[in-house]
């Protein structure tokens, strides 16, 4: 009976030795690292989406503006059909080429919504869209999504850095290639320097 008693204690104690042995060597820390920046990838995207969203309301401001000039609207449109059809999933953010087909489809929205910004940076040249109500709320929202963009690629450029540290640096090393066959992902770059800072677009709308 003692003998019994013995051996289940020791058994006990080993299982739970091998289970603290496994946890420090990243059997939980590396998926955990994992999840969380494709979490933080997620809010990427949903920050992205709903810049695209806005677009169409420009087409609204816009119509104050001279014909000629409906061309960069255009540009803006069709920047914003080719940003929302290029989407990176979870299991993309390891794939370099991926990554960057997404960023640049994203800085060639990003680069007409900037010239956008200067059609309208002399309101008084188009005097009907002071009549337009949702002319400030729409001001105010496009600041509001560039900052928002902003955020998110540094949580998520913060959330790779922490993911890849993790699968690089012993003992999470060991489970990152023996259990997972972890590969680094590939964190969010700016096209330009201080690109990640957003715009300001006072008295450019």
């Amino acid at each position: 009976m003692a003998v019994s008693l013995t051996r289940r204690l020791v058994r006990g104690a080993v299982v739970g030795t091998a289970a603290l042995g496994l946890a420090g060597c990243g059997i939980n820390s590396v998926p955990t690292a994992e999840e969380k920046a494709k979490a933080k990838w997620a809010d990427v995207q949903a920050a992205f989406q709903e810049r695209a969203n806005l677009v169409p309301n420009l087409a609204a401001v816009a119509k104050g503006a001279a014909d000629q000039e409906k061309g960069i609207l255009t540009g803006v449109v069709e920047a914003r059909a080719k940003a929302t059809s290029i989407q990176l999933n979870a299991k993309d953010l390891n794939d370099p080429a991926k990554m960057k087909q997404f960023q640049d489809a994203q800085n060639q929205l990003s680069g007409s919504l900037a010239g956008f910004g200067r059609l309208l940076a002399n309101v008084e040249a188009y005097p009907e869209l002071k009549s337009i109500t949702n002319y400030q709320m729409l001001q105010s929202q496009l600041e509001g999504q560039e900052n928002r963009i902003r955020i998110t690629i540094r949580d998520y450029n913060a959330a790779v850095q922490d993911y890849n540290t993790t699968i690089r640096t012993f003992p999470d090393a060991m489970a990152a290639k023996i259990f997972y066959g972890a590969k680094p992902m590939v964190p969010y770059q700016a096209s330009t320097p201080g690109a990640e800072v957003a715009p300001s677009l006072e008295g450019k709308l």
